[in-house]
């Protein structure tokens, strides 16, 4: 099958490869020509383990090709971000998609909306579609008697940075039809690639399905970043509270951090919050909590930082989440940013995932990359934001003499005990 899939980032580009991988015949379309021409001479623009190869095969055998031009497909995959503005979630970049995708479209295609969206976004791409093509007929949510001639589906992508390819693979899908017809139609597309389940069901559903796993984890990471700031009032150690609490056979509280981040568990409850302002009461406030604990770790550094002079503050990890180049909503980086105005302080980043601090960080005359052995002989205060595996090999004992903030648990000592039995 020909498949076109519109957006060439995180989301798209991985699954443009492995469907080219299953045989089809795949155009990336993209707007950055700069993106464009990275894909079509095999070079991924981003890091993700085994993505390159895939791409690299995936462009060598012709299967896999790039452009700024829409062309006709048999399937569409609309990939594109979803960003939280003030006012509510940003459509624009999947409305473009869809009135740039609209001349080429014909009778028989089925086009997949995989963008994170509010719940109707798939039934206002039915609404821009009907505008831009009169001389063809769309579907109506659950009217199962109107015969179009393009379906319309919205298929949430589930997949985890570091794990995209077997996670696309082995993760069950939801495709959420405007009509069952049309979600039966896509199913044929996924059931080429994915080993998982594909569950049929309205878009409606689907759309809620993918907002409502991330409010989920939100909310849970919410009470375990909670718990972490009450721990701290009350002086005691969460990491042993949580260990302990977990012991109980119906508890499982995650690890709190230093807030959350990536395009995903930091943006899509908002979405949900904009479409039920009154009745999201504790998905709003998770956001609220979340959002508020990167503030709260700069808070704890700064009263470290007044002990000194001129404090040399090493920042282990600036990524949104372990082992990856990822800095999207990044709560570390957003400390770090703040870190670097305390007066007089002088920033080391370790970030053994980038070759080069991001913008933000680059032109701060008292921030520098630095290697994890330059931070522990400079610094006098260490932070740990993001449990990297690197970090992990680090010698604590050899961090005793310093000032420490870790929001990764990763240095904890502090262990309980279980009593042998006699």
């Amino acid at each position: 099958m020909k498949v076109c899939t519109v957006g060439l980032g995180y989301i798209g580009l991985p699954t443009a490869a492995m469907l080219a991988s299953r045989g089809h015949e795949v155009v990336g379309l993209d707007v950055n020509e700069k993106v464009v021409a990275a894909v079509n001479s095999g070079q991924a623009h981003f890091q993700e383990p085994d993505l390159q190869m895939l791409l690299s095969a995936a462009v060598d055998t012709g299967r896999l090709r790039a452009t700024t031009t829409p062309e006709p497909a048999e399937f569409f995959l609309i990939a594109v971000p979803t960003p939280m503005m003030n006012e509510g979630p940003d459509m624009a970049y999947v409305e473009a998609a869809a009135r740039t995708i609209a001349p080429v479209l014909e009778k028989g295609n089925v086009v997949i909306l995989e963008s994170t969206s509010p719940v109707g976004s798939t039934e206002r791409l039915a609404e821009i579609f009907a505008e831009e093509r009169p001389d063809l007929t769309f579907p109506r949510y659950r009217d199962e008697d109107r015969e179009a001639d393009v379906a319309l589906c919205h298929c949430p992508e589930r997949i985890l940075p570091g794990q995209m390819l077997r996670e696309l693979v082995s993760n069950d899908r939801i495709i959420g039809g405007m009509t069952i017809s049309c979600a039966n139609k896509a199913a044929r597309l996924y059931q080429s690639f994915v080993m998982g389940t594909c569950y049929v069901t309205d878009s409606r559903v689907a759309e809620l399905c993918k907002l409502s796993e991330n409010a989920y984890r939100d909310v849970n990471i919410a009470f375990a970043n909670e718990l972490s700031i009450i721990c701290e009032k009350l002086g005691t150690d969460i990491w042993q509270v949580r260990e302990l609490a977990n012991q109980h056979p119906r508890v499982n509280i995650l690890m709190p951090g230093a807030g959350v981040g990536g395009h995903c568990i930091a943006v899509d409850p908002w979405f949900i919050v904009s479409s039920a302002p009154d009745e999201a009461r504790l998905i709003r406030m998770a956001r609220v909590v979340n959002d508020d604990k990167p503030h709260r770790v700069v808070a704890s550094i700064a009263a470290l930082a007044d002990r000194f002079k001129s404090p040399t503050i090493a920042c282990y990890g600036i990524t949104y989440k372990p082992d990856v180049d990822d800095v999207r909503e990044s709560p570390a980086l957003e400390i770090v940013e703040e870190v670097a105005r305390i007066e007089g302080a002088q920033v080391l980043v370790v970030e053994p995932n980038l070759d080069a601090l991001p913008a933000s960080l680059a032109g701060l005359p008292n921030v520098r990359h630095a290697t994890s052995d330059e931070a522990r002989e400079e610094a006098d205060i260490v932070t740990f934001l993001v449990g990297h595996r690197q970090f992990k090999r680090l010698d604590a004992d050899s961090y005793l003499s310093k000032a420490v903030v870790d929001t990764t648990g990763m240095f904890s000592t502090r262990k309980a005990k279980a009593v042998e039995r006699d």
